[in-house]
């Protein structure tokens, strides 16, 4: 005997990727994932490419494993995919510390973040409606 199968959170329309322990604080991780929400995967990609932020190199992965997902796991049209959800979480810090004078010291923190990215496949006559406006 074995446990149930643990029921499917998302859409049948809907893939996602996660990436754990993202070595970057989550206000900075947040605006890269703010670029991306609400656009077509191939927009989004094509923005990340060019991004001069470092942590867009982690977030386009991400992106592109989600977009993947879809495609192979849930046999969903890439052509009509958006990115639905961009989500940045907290993660562990890491405290250290920073010798000041006078035989002093200050705690410096490092952040680490959760990213989880969630695709969904738009329906065609939502999709022409954004083209044509």
């Amino acid at each position: 005997m074995s446990k149930p199968k643990h029921p499917r959170l998302l859409a049948e329309t809907e893939a996602q990727a996660v990436t754990w322990n993202i070595r970057v604080s989550p206000r900075k991780l947040n605006l890269v994932a703010g670029m991306i929400r609400g656009k077509r995967a191939q927009d989004a990609v094509a923005e990340l490419t060019f991004s001069k932020r470092r942590i867009a190199v982690t977030v386009k992965k991400t992106l592109e494993s989600a977009i993947a997902n879809a495609e192979n796991n849930h046999s969903l049209d890439v052509d009509r995919l958006v990115v639905q959800l961009a989500e940045v979480g907290r993660a562990s810090v890491m405290k250290r510390f920073h010798a000041r004078g006078r035989g002093r010291s200050s705690r410096i923190e490092k952040w680490f973040s959760h990213l989880k990215i969630v695709v969904a496949e738009q329906q065609l006559a939502a999709t022409t409606e954004q083209e044509a406006a």
